[in-house]
């Protein structure tokens, strides 16, 4: 009686095995079995012998695709933007860090949007119908750029403090206005500027 439960038990185990494997969510090595002279079942990853048999191959998971960090997955549209308005590569990172940190959805308190941080009354003249949308932004940034440098002779500090404080107000200071906020953007935008160049 003994004997007969035993080979019962036996008999059971292949499909105990794998109602497990089907619960364990992840399976980490190829599973092979024998059944010996006594109906035994025996299971192991590393079979000792060819009398082993592949019982069940393990699931690997898919590699998932390397998400793209910083600007990374913005360089395409930050190279067209270089290229038609004439904006050096690092300094539109530079602008991007420090106006939006390379988030797309940025809304600041005063209401500008996006990754270059445009203002909605902008939207129409710098040809922009989704804010939000990560090329939009960079181009028109880009443009918005390349007017004040026009604007100021090429000076990066001017060009860079009327992006902030408007360019009425540069104009008026002849110099960085001595406004806090904007002297601050301008340092911190000229330091990731010089970081982005040695890259």
């Amino acid at each position: 009686m003994v004997s007969s439960l035993f080979k019962r038990i036996s008999t059971a185990l292949p499909f105990l095995f794998v109602a497990t494997c089907i619960v364990a969510p992840v399976l980490h090595a190829d599973i092979y079995m024998y059944v010996d002279e006594d109906g035994v079942y025996n299971f192991t990853d590393t079979p000792p012998s060819a009398s082993y048999k592949l019982f069940l191959k393990e699931r690997r998971p898919k590699p998932k695709p390397k998400e793209k960090k910083g600007t990374e997955k913005y360089d395409q549209y930050i190279r067209e933007a270089s290229q038609k308005h004439g904006i050096s590569i690092p300094l539109l990172k530079a602008v991007m860090k420090v106006e939006s940190d390379f988030n797309p959805k940025a809304v600041s308190k005063k209401g500008a949007t996006g990754l270059m941080q445009i203002m909605p009354q902008n939207y129409e003249f710098l040809q922009i119908k989704d804010p939000f949308n990560p090329r939009e932004s960079i181009m028109g940034g880009a443009w918005y750029l390349s007017q004040l440098l026009d604007r100021f002779d090429g000076n990066v500090k001017l060009a860079l403090a009327a992006y902030n404080a408007g360019p009425q107000t540069v104009e008026r200071s002849r110099s960085i206005p001595p406004i806090k906020e904007t002297v601050e953007y301008v340092k911190k935008i000229m330091k990731y500027y010089a970081l982005f160049k040695k890259q």
